[in-house]
């Protein structure tokens, strides 16, 4: 069989073991490392001065990602594989360990390469994916307030349509004070650009919609809930300023021109372009790209 690389190196990823099987012409060489960084940037070490010509290991949970960010900094190619196309190549001997097996595969052509984005991306898509998981913890948050209120005979969903916005939060800092909202005091806050002008329920129904009993003690949870709230939306706001800055001007101009598909908007857009990048010719067709 036909060898494509002269000099490769096949490793088996584990948490805190790391396996290299060196394949240099006839020879071949197995060495174990830890997961450390320290030992990993020996291994690069090692196999920069055998001159190897590439690099291939399984994508086994995220513990192939320390390694590939090494090798790639030590510019030495490396490839991630699927484990599930890898382990159906025919031929493999139940005793050969999965180093050499890797190895092997490597030598002759048959490992297809995962795609892996370059570092910049990879990067944006942490910062785009943390934003996501904290938008997530914002909505549970909400969805917990809102049980909260409800328990107390508040009804301040059906009257402002964003629980999280500025009129609804100035509404329940009044309530947690112990203000009571009557008909002369709505008059003051409506004056006073407190509450919202463009909410679509009437005067009475606000009035009587925020008529509840709370208790001190879901008073106190309640204020508790709303600081770690103004947490998470001032790490969101964080991030958002961190995306825009981290982006560059071809992913910014992808971001636009996707916002012009309907249903996407901008942070729609972000996540798309931290996933795909900008270059559509690492994709062979459409179909690669939709998968």
């Amino acid at each position: 069989m036909e060898r494509v690389y002269d000099i490769c190196c096949g490793i088996d990823v584990h948490k805190k073991l790391i396996v290299a099987c060196l394949k240099k012409g006839n020879r071949q060489e197995i060495r174990d490392f830890g997961a450390t960084t320290r030992e990993l940037l020996s291994l690069a070490d090692w196999l920069k001065s055998s001159k190897c010509e590439m690099a291939a290991m399984e994508s086994t949970g995220s513990y192939w990602k320390p390694l590939y960010n090494i090798l790639e900094a030590s510019e030495i190619p490396a490839m991630v594989v699927n484990a599930h196309h890898m382990k159906n190549v025919l031929g493999r001997k139940t005793d050969v360990k999965d180093a050499e097996w890797i190895a092997d595969l490597l030598r002759h052509g048959l490992l297809q390469a995962s795609y892996i984005p370059d570092k910049g991306q990879r990067e944006l898509r942490e910062l785009v994916r943390y934003r996501k998981s904290l938008v997530g913890e914002r909505n549970w948050e909400l969805n917990r307030l809102q049980k909260m209120l409800e328990g107390a005979n508040i009804k301040i969903s059906g009257t402002i349509t964003d629980i999280n916005g500025m009129s609804a939060r100035n509404i329940l800092e009044l309530i947690l004070d112990g203000v009571k909202i009557d008909s002369k005091k709505y008059d003051e806050l409506y004056k006073k650009k407190v509450i919202a002008h463009n909410l679509k329920a009437s005067k009475e129904q606000i009035i009587d919609d925020l008529e509840g009993v709370i208790s001190d003690l879901q008073k106190k949870m309640m204020r508790v809930l709303l600081s770690h709230l103004d947490e998470v939306n001032a790490h969101i706001a964080e991030l958002d300023a961190d995306i825009e800055s981290f982006m560059t001007p071809d992913e910014k101009q992808a971001v636009e021109a996707i916002q012009d598909l309907p249903g996407i908007g901008k942070t729609g857009a972000q996540e798309i372009i931290s996933v795909i990048g900008t270059d559509m010719n690492r994709f062979p067709t459409d179909g690669h790209i939709s998968s």
